[in-house]
């Protein structure tokens, strides 16, 4: 699947081609810090079909709680996050933030992990009062 992205402001832009299969959530500590949110949701593409097509992202490492070394990308104009990727050999997987992905509705996350770190309200999210719109 083609899809194309950006950051909230437009300044980072990419394309990428992607295997709708490749969409995980994520509920590691990490990914709550980094969203503010229970988890994250990515889709995940060799460094072979993605493309940057505007500005570049920042970026700075961290190490996850694996102990492997994990660089993340973001907007340096408005602070969205973008991507992630490794070093080494994991320098050639990139994810993609799902947010980013102007496609982002048509791509159903196939599993989840690091569920340890769930929040542990989430299942009951369908029972919470719901409007189309605030």
């Amino acid at each position: 699947m083609h899809i194309t992205g950006r950051c909230h402001c437009g300044h980072v832009t990419y394309e990428a081609e992607l295997d709708p299969q490749r969409v995980s959530i994520c509920h590691c500590t990490d990914c709550q810090q980094l969203t503010g949110s229970p988890f994250r949701v990515t889709a995940v593409v060799p460094e072979g079909d993605f493309k940057l097509t505007g500005n570049p992202p920042k970026q700075y490492r961290k190490t996850a709680e694996s102990g492997r070394g994990r660089l993340q990308y973001f907007c340096p104009e408005c602070g969205s996050q973008l991507f992630v990727n490794g070093e080494g050999e994991a320098a050639k997987i990139w994810g993609i933030r799902w947010g980013s992905i102007d496609q982002r509705m048509e791509l159903k996350p196939q599993r989840q992990v690091w569920c340890r770190s769930a929040a542990p309200w989430l299942s009951e999210l369908a029972e919470l009062p719901a409007r189309e719109t605030d």
